[in-house]
């Protein structure tokens, strides 16, 4: 078996957090669920714990846009990581668009657990921290 690099480790990584972003802004729920280990956890504030594909899936798909929105992930940091799991703090910034306009709706921090299943980057373990704004 080939070690993978950082570089490979951290694009893997990225790869699953805007995967997982862009399903989410528009609304494709199996695609988020895709992202996720069966077995995955997430962590919201104001919701209990979600573990499993079909709590996860209930969750998405009541949570699906009901008008255009964006989840700006940056400042990725890899802050752990191996051949088949990695961890990476990321900070988010959510986007609304209301009446032509988009605003900031709230920032906040993703705190991930990834698992590498044969190349494929996967969710473990997905908590957020968010600060709405006043």
């Amino acid at each position: 078996m080939n070690s993978l690099t950082f570089a490979d480790v951290s694009e893997g990584v990225r790869a699953t957090i805007a995967a997982y972003t862009q399903a989410l802004d528009d609304g494709r729920t199996d695609d988020v669920i895709a992202t996720m280990d069966a077995d995955a956890t997430c962590e919201f504030p104001g919701v209990d714990p979600l573990v499993g594909h079909a709590a996860l899936r209930a969750a998405y798909d009541s949570w699906r846009p009901r008008r255009p929105q964006r989840h700006l992930v940056l400042n990725t940091l890899i802050t752990s990581w191996d051949d088949s799991a990695a961890s990476a703090i990321s900070d988010v910034v959510f986007l609304a668009s209301k009446g032509g306009a988009w605003n900031v709706q709230l920032v906040g921090r993703y705190h991930d657990s990834l698992r590498n299943d044969d190349g494929v980057w996967r969710f473990t373990h997905r908590a957020a921290t968010f600060e709405t704004l006043a």
